[in-house]
Parts: structure tokens; sequence; C-alpha cells
């Protein structure tokens, strides 16, 4: 009970800290405690566990995936019919990309809490722990063997470059540091220069991981060797949007590692009919992901799982308020991903009227473990899933086929596609396989928040083809797809600087 107490202050106090006069001058660990925390294994175990729910608690504290993944291109339209039906027409706002009008006061929508997104306070907490974390497992902890040493600097690293990860997706352009009590104020450095960096550095730790973990409770809850792939891959595949001149080289290593992971066999695609297995979280499918049990007390906000706004009675509770959906994707984009060809995530995702186009359209992606009883309102308890094996599968698939490497690529694609009892891609290479490749990881992860983020980097953002919300080439260049910076990031810095499409009001 004592050590338990130890690490709950702990974790409180890395948490909750004051305000300071540095820059990201955050007290460390081991200050907070009497220089005593890490004085074991199981010091570090709890460390560990504490930097991943203090990372949740980004995504926790709003709407989080559908926001910043999903809602921004337009294919989401609200039901104004719904219960609180004023306050669901966020998603029409994020589809206009109107971040202003989203982010202003005495909006109906302010209990979602949007503005949260725009603080980067948090990921650097996280990115402080983990420098701190990896400098004292360098000094040496009692007990830590120099396998599990190695294990955990790579599980610290995957968790500070998976904040960084975030933060490029969010904010573009942000400040890099990896020593363990940083204070000094820095400049924001361009976000290509940030992922190759953290690519490198990933690099350096992920052989220490291991490729899965023998206990089940582990699987994918603990960074592993595809945690830290599946980060490098999806990373190499932005800066590849974004360093042009480099593209090649940047998809050359994705194709790499993702057969890397594939020859592995340390994860499976599990059958479609077992999809509640892999929703429900700990499968053989997870790469990473932030486990989430009733079972076990977890407390999720009610407005952060994506299903809350896709699902209706009988699957949220009560009755009366939940008749229809919050909101729909639209017939016209869905007839795009299911244009009537066999597929066996149409019927398993979807409630019978996939075309709905208004507030009876059900996504039952996110409710196959359904723990509702009675008449509370609460969420499904699915796990929030970060990289997952098909992802990647279909991610090495698209470095493949712009590699000009077809055959391989939809080789790649069919073996998702065959999971999902679909018709086998039978079309022609190039740009075809290409187009095919975007739309299937539309298809796969919808709803786990990469919709959004594929648009951008592949800049199909830039075209009425794929998004109902286009950015003009000066727009994007401007940074219309970043989100702002909350101005606190200015306190204390004369070297920060916001980002300026939003400070000059968003257009």
């Amino acid at each position: 009970m004592k050590k338990s107490v130890i690490y709950i202050l702990a974790a409180a106090a890395s948490l909750c800290l004051p305000s300071c006069k540095k820059f990201l001058n955050v007290q460390p660990i081991d200050k907070l405690t009497g220089n005593n925390f890490y004085q074991s294994r199981e010091d570090v175990v709890a460390n560990i566990y504490d930097m991943s729910r203090a990372f949740f608690g980004k995504i926790n504290e709003t709407h989080f995936i559908g926001a910043t993944g999903e809602y921004r291109s337009g294919e989401v339209l609200s039901e104004p019919q719904s219960d609180n039906g004023p306050s669901r027409a966020y998603v029409e706002v994020l589809g206009r990309n109107d971040l202003i009008r989203l982010l202003a006061g005495n909006q109906p929508w302010n209990y979602y809490n949007f503005d949260r997104i725009t603080d980067w306070t948090g990921y650097y907490q996280v990115i402080q722990s983990a420098n701190i974390l990896i400098s004292k497992l360098e000094t040496g902890v009692p007990g830590v063997s120099e396998t599990e040493k190695k294990q955990f600097e790579g599980e610290a690293a995957f968790i500070r470059n998976l904040a960084y990860f975030f933060m490029v997706r969010l904010y573009g352009d942000v400040p890099y540091f990896t020593d363990a009590f940083h204070s000094t104020a820095l400049p924001r450095e361009n976000m290509v220069s940030v992922l190759n960096k953290c690519i490198a550095d990933l690099k350096k730790y992920k052989d220490g991981l291991p490729w899965t973990y023998s206990d089940p409770a582990l699987k994918g809850v603990r960074a592993s060797r595809g945690s830290a792939i599946a980060l490098i891959m999806n990373m190499n595949m932005w800066n590849a949007g974004f360093d042009k001149p480099n593209a090649n080289k940047y998809y050359q290593e994705t194709a790499d590692y993702g057969q890397e992971l594939i020859k592995s066999n340390a994860y499976r695609l599990l059958p479609i009919a077992e999809w509640a297995t892999v929703i429900k979280g700990r499968s053989d499918e997870s790469l990473f992901e932030f486990y989430r049990s009733i079972n076990y007390g977890d407390q999720n906000t009610n407005v952060a799982p994506i299903g809350d706004m896709f699902l209706h009675y009988p699957y949220k509770r009560p009755e009366y308020t939940h008749r229809i959906s919050f909101a729909y994707f639209r017939a016209e984009y869905m007839q795009k991903l299911y244009p009537g060809t066999s597929d066996k995530r149409a019927t398993t995702w979807f409630n019978s009227d996939i075309y709905a186009d208004n507030g009876k359209f059900m996504m039952l992606k996110f409710a196959q473990n359904a723990f509702a009883t009675g008449e509370e309102d609460a969420n499904p308890d699915n796990t929030f899933m970060i990289f997952r094996y098909a992802g990647e599968i279909l991610l090495c698939a698209e470095a493949l086929a712009e590699l000009g490497q077809d055959d391989q690529a939809i080789a790649l694609v069919n073996k998702v596609r065959d999971r999902a009892e679909a018709s086998r891609y039978a079309g022609g290479g190039g740009q075809d396989l290409k187009d095919f490749i975007f739309l299937e990881r539309s298809r796969e992860l919808m709803g786990e928040g990469h919709h959004y983020f594929d648009l951008v980097r592949t800049r199909r953002i830039m075209s009425s083809q794929w998004s109902y919300n286009v950015l003009t080439l000066d727009k994007f260049n401007r940074g219309a797809w970043t989100w702002p910076i909350n101005s606190n990031a200015l306190v204390y810095n004369p070297f920060m600087s916001l980002n300026m499409y939003w400070v000059n009001g968003g257009n």
C-alpha cells in the first residue's frame, strides 16, 4: 500500500506541475519524490504505465480522434433531429475547416473542450518523463537486467516519439529535445527534421523491444518492436509527402520495415467474424493501443469515443435520447467506399442502411462489445487503437506502389481484402492502384483517426475528387491543415511562434 501511494503521488506530481518561468521547465520525477522513485524494476514499470495514462489523457479530454483525424474533410454531417442537435453541428464546422468558429466561446458544443487540442503541454510532459526515464536507465536502476533495460528504454523512446508524431500532425513544426532536464527556450524546428530525428532515435532502441508479449494482457498495451516499426513507417510516409526530393528514400524504408513486420509472423489479421476481439483490445492484430475496459474501472470521457457520434439505441442508452445517431457519413461517400461489391466490412461494421444519409446510420465497428445494461448513458468500452496490423500492411502496399512494385503492392492489398471477405483487387498498377490503396485505407481504418492525415500527407486534400473541403495550394502551404497552437506556448519563450494561418483568422 505504501508503494502504491508513492506511485500515485509521483504520477500526480508529474502531471500537475505549476506554471514555470522557463520553456518547458518540467520538474523531474526524481526531484518530486526525494530522489527515490527509480529504485527498482517495479518503479520503472509503474512509470511506463503512468506515461501511457498521461498520453491517453490528451485523447480522453475531448472528441480527439474524430475531430483531428476524421471530420475535417467534410464526409460527416450532423443529424439536427438528434438529442441536443445544435451541439453536434461541430462536425460540419470541422468539415469546413472553420477552427476559429469551432474554438470560439459560447458555442453549444463548448463542453467538448476542443480548445484543449491546441495545448501541447501534456505531450511535452510525457516527453520529459520519457527522457528522464531513459537517463535513469542509462545510469542504472537496481533490479533491472540488461535485457530489461533495453526493453524499457525502447518503450520510453516509443512513447516520446509517438508524442512528437502526434504533435507534428497537429501543429507542423515543433520544438524538439531529448535531454532529461530540459529548460532552455527553443524555437519550433522543421517537422521533417523532427521526424527524421525521431526515426533515428527509434532505430537506436527498437531491437531491444520484444516482437510481442507472452502475457496476453500486455499485447498491444505495452510497446513492442511492431509498435516501433509501425511508428517509423508512419513517420516516413508523412515525410514522403513533405520532403518530395527524398520521397523514394522514405518509401523504400517504409516498404522494408513493412516487410520486416510481416515476415516476423508476430501478428496476424483476425477473421472478420472475430472483429469484436480486435476492437475489444489486446489481440494479435494490435500493434499499439490505449486499452480500456469497464472491468478495470477505466473511465472514458463520454464524448471521447468516436462511436459516441455514430451509435443509437440499443447500442446507446437511454432510448429517449438515442433514437437516432448524432451524425452520419454522407451516402455519396459511403457509396464510394462500398460501391456494391462483396465486402463483409459493410455488413459487420455498419447497420443494414449503410447509405442512410441521416441519423438512422450506425457505425457498428465500435459497438461489437457493448456493455450497456439498464438505462445508463455510456459508450461501449472499446480499446483506442493507434496502430493496427492491417493499417501497416496497407501502408507498406502504398509505399511499394509508389516505388512501382505493383505486384507486391497488390498482394498485400489482397491480404487485407481477403480478411474482409471482399472481392480481390484485379485492376492494373500505377495511379489506379495508388488510388485503390488510399480508398482501402479509408475503408479499413474508418473511425480510427487516420483518414484526414492520409489526405494531407498525400495532398489529396487539395482535390475535390477526394475531399469535400478542398484546400488550395496556397492555404495548404500556409498551414491550413494544422491546428492553432495555444498562446500559452509564447510565455517566457522569445523564440516561439504560433501557426500564422490561424493567427491571421484562418483564411
